[in-house]
């Protein structure tokens, strides 16, 4: 099965649900049209299919090497970054002016789906950069911009965040690297950092990292946090490669999933020589590596949805060319031949909540595409403020629900999904980094409910509840307002349970408002995943209703189907979730250590 994603999904999504053609309207995208959206498109699922895909099970059974002193990665990554570089897709949406093609997110992210789909893990390099050098263009200085994007941009070198430390994990107000200044204007970088995904690798000339680190007496906590470029290879000023840098691999990790992405052990300044090149103004390094984090969480939001989306292809794939056992009905197993197994209702279920996860939770990442583009191309601040309060669920739906997706796929092949022989074993080790990857789902529920909804007076919520109002405005269909009015009740649940953990949050409740946390963040991606099946749902009937061609009649009663067993199955659990909530349950904050 080599479907990478199912192509009248995402011209729907696009075209139809968040209405691509309408960027070209803004000055930025005024020289697209659905004609340049559709080619990138094709280019996209072109690269994908013929240089990702194929390797993705080799670059899984082969992990890259370290021998001691050089990293080696199957001749294919290679091939395949190459061919992502020569495309110009590692700065599509940057300015003409510097070699890119003012492309929309929305329409980036759409072309990204084919990438996450067919090989997660040669894709993080290229994805990794294009990240780093968004940050270094917005924050770097002049000199940064021209002396690092351009090699970056045609991929000559490659880029890494640089945050995590073996003793500090996701506590960075207490990284201790240390950043010494030097009487060139440059810092030296003394320190070590881990899980640094393509922090080495030998398909690159150079590797521009991007670290966190403490200038020296600068206090302790975020505050005293400053990030730095720091090149594994110096360069000189003519932009040829001079010496090495002082940054030295100690280790690569060996993991159960995205394989084909090291995962390194990094040490800087080992022998007091590791020289890094401070970005912006000292104190703001966390501010500034929120962008690419920021970034990057939407886009592991993009790639738990998407290997979900190809395990969920590969199972239904598997299951409508499945025989095996008899309907109830056929009692005389003697005469009658053996059913698909995609006629059982129970395959159904799995197959119908694989469906409702994964196009849900690529609709969210589109989704926050859109508001992306509404802040950076139309200067909407509301969007903004939108898109920082939904960040948390975009990372965190995805990555919670996709492997949820995985583990049914696995279940619809039955003795075949643990084997090796069939991909979707893979798959499942692929998601399962992703609940982990840039902020677990904890600290992501704390980030949401602790802070993100209470920021601007409340008003990303507000926002949030006006875009859903404004959907349920537009529902014609009966069938759909049944729906609807299904959402409204739980809408209500929410918007009680909200207020109630923000009278306690504001009255010193704090532990006991934030203790269960991960709960209102499943409450909210649930909220807001059913929101989006209604919307789609609507604008399918408004769309495909009156078509006369059996594909459409089809694509409609599917995505009806979808959104009827997301709201009448899924939507519904948040009631449980309510009562734990509003009762403030101490099940968890009350449990001692002693007692386990």
């Amino acid at each position: 099965m080599t479907q990478l994603i199912n192509e009248k999904d995402l011209n729907f999504l696009l075209y139809n649900v968040f209405a691509a053609e309408e960027l070209t309207q803004l000055e930025r995208y005024g020289e697209h049209d659905k004609g340049t959206f559709d080619a990138i498109l094709n280019t996209a699922k072109g690269i994908a299919t013929d240089y990702f895909a194929p390797h993705n099970t080799k670059a899984d059974q082969h992990e890259p090497t370290f021998d001691g002193k050089k990293v080696t990665t199957i001749t294919e990554v290679k091939t395949a970054w190459q061919q992502f570089a020569n495309s110009g897709l590692l700065c599509a949406t940057h300015d003409y002016d510097v070699g890119g093609m003012q492309l929309p997110t929305l329409v980036n992210m759409a072309a990204n789906a084919y990438f996450m789909s067919a090989n997660p893990s040669s894709i993080a390099y290229s994805f990794l950069t294009a990240a780093a050098a968004n940050l270094i263009q917005t924050f770097g200085s002049e000199q940064q911009k021209q002396t690092f994007l351009p090699p970056m941009f045609d991929g000559r070198f490659s880029g890494t965040m640089a945050m995590t430390e073996p003793n500090v994990g996701s506590s960075l107000g207490d990284l201790t690297t240390k950043a010494i200044p030097q009487d060139n204007g440059s810092y030296l970088i003394k320190g070590q950092k881990m899980y640094i995904s393509g922090g080495d690798q030998d398909i690159t000339e150079n590797i521009i990292h991007l670290v966190l680190a403490r200038i020296q007496d600068a206090p302790q906590g975020v505050k005293g946090i400053s990030l730095f470029i720091v090149p594994k290879i110096m360069i000189h000023a003519d932009g040829s490669l001079a010496e090495a840098n002082d940054v030295q691999l100690a280790g690569l990790l060996h993991k159960m999933g995205y394989r084909g992405t090291t995962s390194t052990v990094l040490s800087f300044g080992e022998n007091d020589k590791c020289l890094g090149y401070l970005i912006g103004e000292a104190g703001h390094g966390l501010k500034y590596m929120f962008k690419m984090m920021n970034e990057a969480r939407v886009g592991v939001g993009l790639g738990a949805a998407m290997i979900g989306y190809r395990g969920y292809l590969a199972s239904l794939d598997y299951a409508k060319n499945r025989p095996q056992g008899r309907l109830a009905t056929e009692k005389n197993s003697n005469t009658n031949t053996p059913v698909n197994i995609i006629q059982h209702s129970d395959v159904k279920r799995m197959l119908l909540a694989q469906k409702s996860y994964v196009e849900g939770s690529l609709a969210l990442c589109l989704f926050a595409a859109r508001l992306i583009d509404e802040h950076q191309a139309a200067g909407h601040q509301d969007s903004e403020i939108l898109l920082d309060l939904i960040t948390p669920v975009v990372k965190s739906f995805p990555s919670a629900y996709g492997p949820k997706a995985n583990d049914l796929a696995i279940q619809v092949l039955g003795g075949a999904g643990y084997t090796r022989d069939y991909p979707v074993e893979q798959y499942y080790r692929d998601n399962r980094l992703n609940p982990i990857h840039e902020g677990t789902y904890g600290i992501q529920s704390l980030d949401l409910l602790g802070r993100k909804l209470w920021q601007h007076n409340g008003k990303g919520l507000t926002l949030l509840l006006q875009r859903m109002q404004k959907t349920l405005a537009e529902v014609q269909d009966a069938s759909i307002q049944a729906l609807a009015d299904i959402f409204k009740s739980h809408l209500h649940t929410v918007q009680l349970t909200t207020q109630k953990l923000g009278q306690a949050i504001m009255q010193g409740q704090v532990n006991e408002a934030l203790a269960n946390s991960a709960l209102y963040l499943d409450m909210m991606g649930k909220t807001i995943i059913a929101w989006l099946w209604l919307d789609m749902a609507n604008k399918a009937q408004l769309t495909f209703a009156s078509s006369e061609h059996e594909q459409d009649q089809h694509f409609l009663a599917g995505k009806l189907q979808a959104a009827r067993y997301f709201i009448r199955w899924e939507l519904p659990e948040i009631e449980h979730l309510a009562k734990l909530l509003t009762n403030f349950d101490d099940s968890c904050l009350s449990m001692q250590a002693e007692w386990f």
